[in-house]
């Protein structure tokens, strides 16, 4: 029989209506990858038994005629969603022990829609960087790793890694989304969405800053999205920044003729001293479209340079607040002291980590008195400016093209990333600016580095037109023909 985990979640679907599998075999053969698997890091936790019975109950569904959209998919649920009578850390050490007595929004629609959930996978700390190393339960590994372990990206790490690994066709939650669903994919060589904000429910999700985060698929490829994401999509009344929006079927729009669309490109993206691979896999992604038959823009995104600043400012700020309710006193870790003002100064201290601590700092600080104005406002005056960018630049084009990283995914405790956090947030410097304008966008597998790592393509859409990213996506991907690890 084919290795089951090798499938896409089309393909698995195919073959478990066909009968030519049951879920409780696809099931069994993700637990042995897992199993198998464990120096990726990819899980914090495993609930094999928990899977085996979800399985079951999709194979009598099967049986009855009353199977779901998903119905028998195994999924990795990132630490971060709420998951009723499981274990929920963000993989931070102050949340230890805490059990979700209710389930996320996101995740109780993959369930209704037959979903079989094998686990939590590994991320930063309440999502806080870019390569998976503040996790409280260490850095989830890169599985194009060789000589030396590659970090995995972040926040997204062990998401990831999974998908690469063939561990599973994963759905994960895209934090403050400078990064986490973009950026580990296009380092781990798989595909991954973030929608517009809204798109989805945050609700049950553990926030990091409310005005950017958002949930959204990573899986092995554009079609596997496609289902993903319809399938989590959608209004929640629990979420009041959740959007009124029909939700459209994104599988429609793979394979959809890309001739006659107007294909952006920023110049900003392109700087001085940009990596030469980075270059050549943008340009090559130009080349394919133009043979199809699309037509090439260039556009300008002036305010592109101040995104990253902007972020650094917003994020932390919010962090900083949605993090004051983690105080020892009603639930996870609790480090005891002399008195009330001790015990919440100790379990904070002890539960937070370093980066952690230093955006709860920054955020504290420009939320004060005397800096308000001069940080908070000034960057948030700035964030409309960013997003007006892209209003005049959709006025030229349908998508916009850009790389997803601006290098390929480097080493596990780089001294040059972990002594000057600058260097971290610069791999950031791609991705900011759409999350900061609540846009969707997909990273997809591009290329590989001359040392064999992959390279990722970002394909940006306007508000709400995830269906014009599936179709250009999908159109590169068919013309790239990446070879999934």
């Amino acid at each position: 029989m084919t290795d089951l985990t090798k499938l896409t979640i089309t393909e698995a679907l195919k073959g478990l209506k066909e009968k030519k599998f049951s879920a409780v075999e696809l099931t069994k053969e993700y637990l042995n990858k897992m199993e198998s698997s464990r120096e990726l890091n990819a899980y914090v936790l495993e609930t094999p038994e928990k899977a085996l019975e979800q399985a079951k109950a999709a194979d009598e569904k099967y049986k009855n005629g009353t199977n779901g959209a998903l119905e028998g998919i195994p999924l990795g649920i990132k630490d971060l969603f709420c998951t009723r009578g499981i274990c929920t850390t963000a993989c931070s050490h102050i949340l230890d022990g805490f059990v979700p007595p209710y389930e996320s929004t996101v995740t109780q629609k993959l369930l209704d829609a037959g979903a079989v959930f094998l686990g939590k996978l590994n991320m930063d700390e309440f999502a806080m960087g870019g390569s998976n190393e503040t996790s409280f339960y260490g850095p989830a590994v890169n599985p194009w790793s060789k000589d030396k372990k590659l970090v995995a990206g972040g926040s997204s790490g062990g998401s990831a890694a999974a998908g690469a690994g063939k561990n599973l066709a994963n759905q994960e939650q895209n934090r403050p989304p400078a990064v986490s669903t973009r950026q580990p994919s296009a380092f781990c060589g798989v595909t991954g969405i973030k929608p517009t904000y809204g798109r989805c429910s945050r609700y049950g999700i553990i926030a990091f800053a409310s005005s950017l985060d958002q949930a959204g698929p990573i899986a092995k490829d554009v079609r596997d999205c496609a289902v993903m994401l319809k399938n989590m999509a959608g209004h929640d009344v629990r979420d009041s920044t959740s959007a009124k929006a029909e939700v459209p079927d994104f599988e429609k729009f793979i394979g959809m003729d890309v001739r006659g669309m107007k294909i952006g490109i920023p110049a900003e993206y392109r700087p001085d001293g940009l990596n030469a691979e980075i270059a050549a896999v943008w340009d090559r992604g130009i080349e394919m479209l133009k043979a199809r038959g699309a037509d090439i823009v260039d556009i300008s995104l002036p305010h592109t340079k101040y995104a990253l600043a902007t972020y650094y400012i917003i994020a932390p700020a919010e962090a900083s607040s949605n993090l004051a309710r983690y105080d020892g006193l009603r639930y996870g870790l609790r480090v005891p002291g002399e008195h009330l003002d001790n015990m919440y100064i100790n379990s904070r201290t002890e539960g937070f980590g370093k980066e952690v601590k230093r955006r709860i700092m920054i955020g504290t600080y420009v939320l004060s008195a005397g800096y308000y104005d001069a940080y908070y406002l000034k960057a948030q005056k700035v964030r409309r400016l960013i997003r007006d960018d892209f209003v005049k630049a959709f006025e030229k084009c349908d998508v916009i093209l850009t790389p997803t990283a601006p290098t390929p995914a480097f080493p596990i405790g780089d001294k040059s990333m972990l002594e000057n956090p600058i260097n971290m947030y610069l791999n950031d410097v791609f991705t900011v600016s759409v999350s900061l304008a609540g846009l969707p966008a997909m990273s997809l597998p591009a290329g590989l580095s001359a040392e064999g790592l992959p390279l990722g393509l970002q394909v940006i859409g306007k508000a709400f037109d995830e269906g014009s990213v599936f179709k250009t996506a999908s159109a590169l991907e068919e013309d790239i023909k990446f070879e999934r690890k």
